[in-house]
């Protein structure tokens, strides 16, 4: 079944700023909300579906891809969407758009229960640079990189404690992980969460620090990630693969990993959009008289023909030999311009031969005959 468009989903419009945006999302989570639509399996996925919309839509960088790309920007695993969100990492968003707290424990009795009223931590998401060549970007190319990032240790469980042994209940916040202030204004009395500043918000105090993490939960650790990059990637674009960032301290969910593409110079190939451009360098006898020249193209080498008479400028045009679209909207060419090349030095014999085709009517500018004879005389000069 076909995705929604982002845009759609929010009831925004393409042009709608950051806070219409905001707005729009809360007011559909609001809608759509579990705590509200009890055991609606279609309240449920169109509420993960705004999430989902807002992931994206929310932020600046995911936004343009989409806008650029729409939803097959943000496939394979990349990018904000996708599918990939569960419910822990909509509930984490809510701090953003709530002020600190899920509301929803207040208006529908969640409090701590089912862990709802206690945002989900997450981990920082991690960027690196990912250097590729022109073919790499035009086929597509599984990657595999080391990165060094915060995982879950081991020795405790990710819970800091030492052996994993229990932890005893947050004083402060009671074991929600926020704790509340309400203040008495005009319009009556506001609430305001924030992050229990005892237990940094996991709801738990650490009796005994772990040997191995030293109480953080998290050991920084070098991994080798395989990244699937997709055909007709450009430099510039940024892929996302989720929950490969580094992992938060005390637990919750990993960040991502952001990978931002950078094309290697080619020497003899150059990208405009999805099609190819190559340089291509011929003395004016073969121009003249025409010849069979051979070119590279992004999957090897491609001989083509040189029409006599041809003048510097001409683009030829090797149809499908460029990069496939990202959207899969058919491929590119490949441009190959010609460029007549004038010889710098010459010797006596050349110098002498081409003052001699001076006074030829086929060495001015629109000839109205040709004397194709007469270059073959020359050919074996150049």
């Amino acid at each position: 079944m076909a995705k929604r468009d982002y845009y759609e989903i929010l009831g925004v419009s393409k042009d709608a700023s950051a806070a219409e945006i905001k707005k729009a999302y809360r007011k559909v989570a609001l809608k759509f909300h579990p705590d509200r639509n009890p055991g609606d399996k279609e309240a449920e996925e169109n509420f993960k579906e705004a999430a989902e919309a807002y992931e994206v839509l929310n932020d600046e960088q995911k936004r343009a891809q989409y806008d650029r790309f729409g939803h097959d920007g943000m496939r394979g695993g990349f990018g904000g969407g996708g599918g990939h969100m569960n419910m822990e990492d909509i509930f984490s968003q809510f701090g953003d758009i709530f002020g600190g707290h899920n509301p929803f424990g207040d208006f529908f009795g969640g409090g701590g229960g089912g862990g709802r009223g206690q945002r989900v931590r997450r981990g920082t998401d991690l960027r690196i640079k990912l250097k590729l060549t022109l073919q790499e970007m035009a086929g597509g190319v599984e990657k595999k990189i080391k990165i060094k990032r915060n995982v879950s240790c081991t020795s405790c469980g990710g819970n800091g404690s030492k052996n994993g042994t229990a932890m005893s209940t947050c004083s402060t916040c009671q074991g929600a992980g926020q704790v509340k202030k309400v203040v008495n204004t005009m319009l009556g009395q506001m609430v305001s969460a924030s992050t229990c500043p005892t237990c940094k918000g996991t709801g738990q105090i650490i009796q005994e620090r772990c040997d191995s993490c030293h109480g953080d939960g998290v050991v920084l650790e070098e991994d080798i990630i395989s990244i699937q990059v997709p055909a007709g990637v450009d430099e510039g674009m940024e892929l996302r693969m989720s929950g490969k960032g580094h992992y938060p301290p005390g637990g919750g969910v990993p960040g991502d990993l952001l990978i931002a593409i950078v094309a290697l110079e080619d020497e003899q190939l150059k990208r405009e959009g999805n099609n190819v451009v190559h340089e291509l360098y011929i003395s004016f006898v073969d121009a003249a008289l025409g010849c069979d020249v051979e070119v590279p193209t992004i999957t090897g080498k491609a001989r083509i023909k040189i029409e006599p008479g041809t003048q510097s400028g001409k683009i030829l045009r090797l149809r499908g030999k460029g990069i496939r679209d990202i959207n899969g909207y058919g491929q590119g060419d490949q441009l190959v311009h010609v460029n007549v090349w004038t010889p710098k030095k010459l010797t006596d014999k050349e110098r002498k031969t081409l003052e001699a085709l001076r006074e030829s009517e086929n060495f001015t500018p629109n000839p109205s005959k040709k004397d194709k004879g007469f270059f073959e005389k020359i050919r074996e000069f150049f």
